[in-house]
């Protein structure tokens, strides 16, 4: 299968990364379990997960999903076929909060026990901490890179500008860079990624790894009006798609999904994975089945014309008037 290099990082992937924030959440151990066997079966390598997943649910602190994939890792007895990625700044803990140079030591040692592994293969700044200097909480990233404990690093929801002064930070002063971007972007959030982001990253070599790539699951087609999304775990996130604009991506999907075959998640997977910059994007699953469906997107190849009719649809409004 095809593997993708995630930037200058050393790093590569396949063009899917596994997203772990369901585990211990929405897919107990057998499900996460049957998943991650699934995954690696079908030649997944990378594996997304934070120490914040999932607090967000009621009666979870955080550190779930790490836990569930540390047992995972020491029931497979194995490590060095697989990456795993994780993310530091929206758990306080020992040491603080966001990325306050002791909070990060703190909480990379509590990931790694977690994880049972002794190196992360690539930690993320979950977010932007305006509260703590670029140079010190860089400065922490280069000690655990050189320490081992950490193999590359990565920014996730930083802007442009944020971004690039941390790049020229690290540069300024020796330390690592971020190699790696995690964005918010899916077919139907475009603009905040496809602006100075994506020109900045492919400037600058980083590799980009995607989340919410299905859009909270709207771009598979399961959810097609506030009925459908009641109950659901994401319903909260699903709803505000389901107006003109998000009947008009589901419509172009459905249409590329049925001259190709596949179905509307792989086709909205394909799409991302063939945008300039990226490597690859992360999407979730608590079956096998649903797993085995996001694999497929790795092979799906669209036609321009296809591409262009998905751009179309899923146009950004200022974008399109």
């Amino acid at each position: 299968m095809e593997k993708r290099k995630l930037g200058v990082s050393g790093l590569e992937t396949i063009p899917l990364v596994l997203g772990g924030n369901v585990f211990g959440w929405t897919a107990d151990r057998d499900a996460s379990f049957a998943v991650l066997d699934a995954f690696v079966a079908g030649g997944g390598t990378m594996i997304d997960t934070a120490d914040v997943y999932s607090a967000f649910a009621p009666g979870n602190k955080g550190g779930e999903s790490e836990t569930m994939i540390g047992e995972w890792l020491k029931r497979r007895g194995r490590r060095d076929d697989v990456l795993i990625a994780t993310k530091v700044g929206l758990l306080a803990g020992t040491g603080g909060e966001g990325l306050a140079p002791s909070r990060i030591e703190a909480a990379v040692d509590e990931s790694l026990a977690r994880l049972q592994t002794d190196y992360i293969d690539l930690y993320f700044a979950h977010r932007d901490d305006p509260d703590v200097p670029i140079l010190d909480a860089l400065a922490v990233f280069d000690k655990l890179v050189r320490a081992g404990k950490v193999r590359a690093i990565g920014a996730s929801n930083y802007k442009s500008s944020r971004l690039a002064e941390a790049l020229r930070v690290s540069d300024d002063n020796g330390f690592a860079r971020f190699t790696v971007l995690q964005p918010l972007y899916n077919m139907m959030e475009r603009p905040a990624f496809e602006r100075a982001l994506q020109k900045l990253v492919i400037d600058e070599g980083l590799g980009v790894v995607p989340y919410f790539s299905l859009a909270s699951g709207f771009l598979s087609g399961k959810y097609r009006s506030e009925a459908d999304a009641g109950g659901k775990a994401r319903s909260g996130f699903v709803t505000k798609y389901l107006n003109d604009r998000g009947m008009a991506v589901l419509a172009a999907l459905d249409a590329v999904a049925g001259e190709t075959g596949a179905t509307q998640a792989q086709v909205a997977l394909a799409w991302t994975m063939a945008q300039p910059g990226i490597t690859a994007p992360i999407a979730s699953a608590t079956k096998v089945s649903q797993l085995e469906d996001l694999l497929g997107a790795t092979t799906l190849r669209l036609t321009d014309a296809q591409l262009r009719r998905l751009d179309e649809a899923s146009a950004p409004v200022e974008a399109a008037a």
